[in-house]
């Protein structure tokens, strides 16, 4: 049996693959949230089961364990070309992780590596800005960078001094407000173009504003951003006032937004010591910072002569293992090159005019009435069924069926529900059953209030609860037990925490079948090293 450390574990999909293929040891995964971990330990009891791998002590597993063979996992990694576009962040701190499965590799030294992770990640939108105390990294191993525009400011918006302050951290500080008080504004903006979300916003979170607003209303300063920020909340007050409409607030308070967002980025770079190339005012307020892809540090690093890893990726779609959905992952696996000059990623067994179903998967699950809680799921006992499909009779381990738990339909949701046909979403209604719910209409996604096809792979199963799957031919939602089956979960794996708890993990898993077939080509490659070095 290989020893295996799991980073990044989540409810323990990638563990579990590699755990059925009796060729792997889980001696210890990280898995910092509570209910995940949770859903671990009870599924992988014999796991020696940790929290924040930041603060992982290498050395101690090693003494422990002894050497481990093989390391999996998958690392959060958010894209920063325009993930944070909206938000007041330009640097997803997920994105510091994926350093830190690297460390884990660097310091545990496995035979073998598996890391999971979305399927762009070898694109251009997945870079790390470079940091003061990465530049002799970059350096030594010779890491492709580049300059990248980091917008601070949209023209639009720009005022006299703003170029020297983004410039001056004290500065930056000295106007920035506290992030409450940001988070607070600008969820009301979030919302200006849906009257009726607006007016719910406002009415929510009127005693946080009014508390608040007098701090800046109040404030005296011969500064632009101080007015600007008076004038958003004297608006706010005045329509608490009744003075003006609800729809008369975004433009008052469009460009103090704008503004806190440019500081918060700005205080980023001196936060993260990036390394600043220059600072620009051409047509908006922009910093100049260097960035290097993921993908090219990874591979630069342990492909390298210090740590002498053989590499491989690719992205690969669950449905060509034996999946009922058609989820696209990026895999990169990695050996020793003292144990083989080259790895591959395996194959699938399933041609596209073959996948498997979501009929598949779940139609023997339709008779069983749903429960609507964790505090109802006691389980539920049911018969052995002699007609199952094969994908359904090999999930269907255990005779009790937990998880069945689906979210209560609103009156609204169940009008749509019940015209939906099999591969329709949102966009099919019409347009009388649209309103009051998203913000832009125009802009949701395909994937929202879509009733699944019976007949066909799923697409990528996500938190099914946000999204507002349906069952194929009943009207409700689909259950957590149900997204767990297109996941390939088996039933004997139960998942914990509440219900929103429960379908975010399944959302976030690596399907075990997928997982297992990689794993069993990585014990391929580490048994054929055993055999030719003569070991038994």
């Amino acid at each position: 049996m290989y020893k295996v450390v799991d980073l990044f574990a989540g409810a323990g999909g990638l563990s579990l693959g590699f755990m059925q293929t009796q060729k792997f040891d889980i001696k210890v995964a990280f898995e910092n949230n509570p209910c995940m971990q949770e859903t671990y330990r009870l599924n992988h009891p014999k796991v020696d089961v940790k929290e924040d791998v930041c603060k992982a002590n290498y050395d101690e597993i090693k003494r422990n364990y002894g050497e481990i063979d093989v390391v999996i996992g998958g690392p959060p990694c958010q894209g920063f070309s325009n993930a944070n576009r909206q938000k007041n962040h330009a640097i997803s701190q997920n994105n510091m992780l994926v350093k830190q499965y690297i460390q884990a590799i660097v310091q545990l030294k496995p035979k073998a590596f598996v890391m999971e992770n979305v399927s762009m990640l070898k694109s251009e939108v997945h870079r790390f800005y470079l940091d003061r105390k990465d530049q002799n990294i970059v350096e030594k191993y010779k890491i492709p960078k580049k300059i990248t525009e980091l917008q601070l400011l949209d023209e639009t918006f720009v005022f006299e001094d703003a170029l020297d302050i983004v410039k001056d951290k004290s500065k930056i500080e000295m106007y920035l407000w506290p992030e409450e008080h940001y988070l607070l504004l600008n969820v009301i903006y979030k919302v200006c173009k849906n009257s009726e979300k607006l007016i719910k916003a406002l009415g929510k979170h009127k005693s946080k504003l009014l508390k608040i607003a007098d701090e800046y209303i109040v404030k005296k300063s011969n500064h632009f951003i101080d007015d600007v920020s008076g004038k958003a909340f004297g608006t706010i007050r005045k329509y608490y006032n009744n003075e003006i409409s609800a729809d008369m607030i975004v433009g008052d308070i469009e460009q103090s937004i704008m503004i806190q967002r440019m500081l918060g980025k700005a205080k980023e770079v001196f936060d993260n010591d990036l390394v600043v190339e220059q600072y620009t005012d051409n047509g908006g307020i922009a910093v100049n910072i260097y960035s290097y892809a993921v993908y090219d540090y990874l591979e630069s690093i342990l492909q390298s002569q210090d740590y002498g890893y053989v590499l491989n990726s690719k992205v690969l779609c669950a449905a060509d293992y034996g999946a009922p959905q058609k989820r696209m992952r990026f895999i990169i696996v990695g050996v020793k090159k003292s144990i083989s000059k080259k790895i591959a990623l395996p194959n699938g067994s399933f041609d596209e005019d073959q996948y498997r179903t979501v009929r598949d998967a779940i139609e023997d699950l339709e008779m069983f009435k749903p429960v609507y809680s964790p505090a109802e799921d006691e389980g539920i006992e049911r018969p052995a069924l002699s007609n199952m499909k094969k994908l359904g009779h090999q999930l269907r381990d255990t005779n009790v069926l937990r998880n069945h738990i689906v979210t209560k339909t609103t009156d609204t949701a169940m009008e749509r529900f019940k015209v939906l046909k099999q591969g329709q979403n949102f966009h099919c209604l019409d347009d009388s059953l649209k309103t009051n719910t998203y913000t832009d209409v125009k802009r949701t996604q395909n994937t929202i209030y879509l009733r699944l096809n019976y007949d066909e792979p799923s697409g990528t199963v996500v938190n099914v609860r946000k999204s507002m799957w349906i069952h194929p031919t009943l009207d409700r939602a689909v259950s957590v037990r149900e997204a767990a089956r297109l996941q390939t979960f088996p039933d004997s794996f139960v998942f914990c925490g509440t219900k929103d708890k429960q379908y975010q993990q399944v959302g976030n898993a690596v399907p075990p079948i997928m997982a297992k077939a990689i794993a069993e080509k990585i014990a391929n490659v580490l048994d054929k090293s055993l055999k030719k070095n003569g070991a038994t």
